[in-house]
């Protein structure tokens, strides 16, 4: 192996993206919806990896092997790279025949001359990732935790499964068991989505933001047989789910399941709230009933969790306030968003170089200087003022309960901002939360927020606490808490919480701290620097649009700040 391996991780399909390591070291890992700003882009990561090779100041042929996440492949890699992925020996015949008539007899490039910058001269190791190792490898790697643990991975369905379990230890990931589709949770919960009416592979968050209003008593057993059961850690009775279909909407893919129409009418029958009440806790059960046998069979209390089931941050709460589980480790990037760095970090480790990620963070996205957002503010004529502690001047803001877009240093990768691409308010009047829902994000009224909270205050407003820096776990709220930040406590008394040390983000840190000596309250309200519908903001431009085409009251670009004229409208 070379004395610097790196290795390029890329995913195509939802939510595509890309990730660059350098001898187990993350460098950069990206989605290419910040790019494109196509909220869960299916496009080729065309600019996701421009920006990982520009990151690690390589070309293309500098890299050593590019780590492809899924098995089932298109062309996609050869439209980007001009090379073909390894042949499988499986390969159905009609495959081997229809590639045979386009290669041998049509002879035509599917790649435009303007797009072949990307185009391998050299040829790299390509490694192909099953999707669910993708996914073990992303939990295991980034949770710095070197003795025994279950890594559980559960989605919609990936390379044919939907459920696995993997034992983590010395570096290496093992499998233990795999389900496929009729095994599907994940299936179940996105078809419930659907049938409230919501994208399904991204509205799950609001039918888990719903579920607290309703009541699954309500309802009864009205979505019994539509859902997989397990028991003991084993499949009990499988699901044989319709047919799924699917379409592209803006370079997005949509998914559609003829039970979300039975859905439809029980949530008419019982009220959405009460069917988003009865799946959330079907759900959790469930994966209950996967988990916890399964510590018991292999005698650890280590858990790490990887696919897009566990985005839902309450069922990511339910396992860790059972007791049961000691050390756990929830991917900060579950979806499939994190799969190129997961392919990445599973090569990168077979080939020699295995991870050794104590302080994983997600900045890593681009970054800009103050030189590069003072040419962009000067060329589109908008005024600003130099602040010699941005800090310090939102934390005031803040008091006053105005609403301040947060921008500085390196793009989160991911679901979540974590005080670089935010949205900031005070949490203390519960009023706030409408503010911003009808104001900036134009969502609905349930929809919550999270609280950015400084390290040595979580013992004070979290119970059970333990750090949790991606806001990827829900905890129930102190009560004598609840009053003090309204705004962030959701209707069933928990928290979803980012816990902030001045080592991972100094100046965001500092905001947070200062607010606390204003008001007595070290947190704030946080929210992803984007309007409903849309990725989160990458480049200073794109926080612009967003401040002007929203309620947004300031805007912190690096040492800038801008603030909206307030015009005298008179009759």
């Amino acid at each position: 192996m070379t004395k610097n391996y790196l290795v390029l991780g890329v995913h195509f399909g939802h939510d595509s993206g890309a990730a660059i390591l350098k001898n187990g070291s993350i460098i950069a890992d990206v989605s290419e919806e910040r790019f494109n700003r196509i909220k869960h882009s299916a496009d080729y990561p065309i600019n996701a990896i421009k920006y990982c090779l520009k990151s690690a100041g390589i070309t293309i042929n500098d890299v050593n092997e590019i780590a492809v996440a899924g098995t089932w492949q298109d062309d996609s890699f050869e439209v980007i790279f001009g090379q073909k992925l390894p042949k499988s020996e499986n390969e159905p015949l009609r495959i081997k025949i229809k590639e045979f008539i386009f290669a041998t007899l049509l002879k035509v490039k599917k790649t435009p001359t303007y797009s072949r910058g990307l185009f391998l001269k050299h040829k790299p190791k390509i490694t192909i990732v099953d999707h669910h190792l993708a996914h073990a490898a992303g939990a295991y790697y980034t949770s710095g935790y070197n003795n025994k643990m279950l890594i559980f991975t559960i989605d919609g369905v990936g390379d044919g499964y939907s459920t696995c379990i993997w034992r983590g230890q010395n570096g290496t990931i093992e499998p233990l068991a795999k389900f496929g589709g009729e095994s599907s949770i994940g299936w179940f919960y996105s078809n419930v989505t659907e049938g409230i009416g919501w994208w399904h592979g991204d509205g799950e968050g609001k039918t888990m933001g719903l579920a607290p209003y309703g009541d699954p008593a309500k309802c009864g057993n009205c979505l019994e047989g539509l859902y997989p059961k397990f028991f003991d850690g084993s499949l009990l009775a499988p699901k044989k789910y319709s047919r799924f279909g699917l379409f592209k909407l803006a370079g997005a893919i949509h998914w559609h399941n003829e039970e979300a129409l039975e859905i439809q009418k029980l949530a008419e029958k019982y009220g959405k709230e009460n069917i988003a009440a009865e799946a959330q806790h079907i759900l959790e059960e469930q994966v209950k009933n996967i988990v916890f046998p399964w510590m018991e069979k292999e005698n650890t209390d280590a858990v790490a969790t990887a696919g897009g089931v566990f985005l839902n941050v309450k069922l990511n709460q339910r396992l860790w306030m059972s007791g049961r589980v000691k050390h756990h480790f929830p991917y900060a990037n579950p979806g499939d968003s994190g799969l190129a760095l997961g392919a990445a970090l599973h090569a990168s480790a077979a080939g020699g170089k295995i991870p050794q990620i104590k302080d994983y963070d997600l900045y890593c996205g681009p970054e800009y200087s103050n030189d590069e957002i003072k040419k962009i503010l000067e060329q589109r004529g908008i005024e600003y003022r130099k602040s010699d502690n941005p800090s310090l001047e939102a934390a005031k803001y803040l008091e006053q309960d105005k609403i301040i877009a947060w921008f500085q240093g390196r793009m989160e990768t991911g679901p979540r901002a974590l005080g670089n691409r935010s949205i900031l308010m005070s949490p203390k009047k519960a009023e706030n939360k409408d503010i911003i829902n009808a104001r900036v994000k134009f969502r609905e009224a349930f929809r919550p927020f999270c609280p950015s909270m400084t390290a040595e205050a979580i013992s004070l407003y979290l119970s059970n606490p333990r750090v949790e820096k991606f806001m990827v776990t829900s905890f129930d709220c102190m009560e004598n808490k609840k009053k003090d930040i309204p705004a962030v406590v959701h209707a069933d008394g928990t928290l979803r919480p980012q816990t902030v040390t001045k080592e991972d983000n100094p100046r965001y840190y500092e905001l947070i701290s200062e607010f606390g000596r204003l008001t007595g309250t070290p947190v704030v309200l946080n929210t992803s620097m984007n309007i409903m519908g849309e990725p989160i903001v990458c480049s200073p431009i794109d926080a612009i649009r967003c401040f002007y085409g929203s309620g947004i009251d300031i805007l912190v670009l690096g040492e800038y700040i801008i603030e909206k004229r307030k015009e005298v409208i008179r009759s």
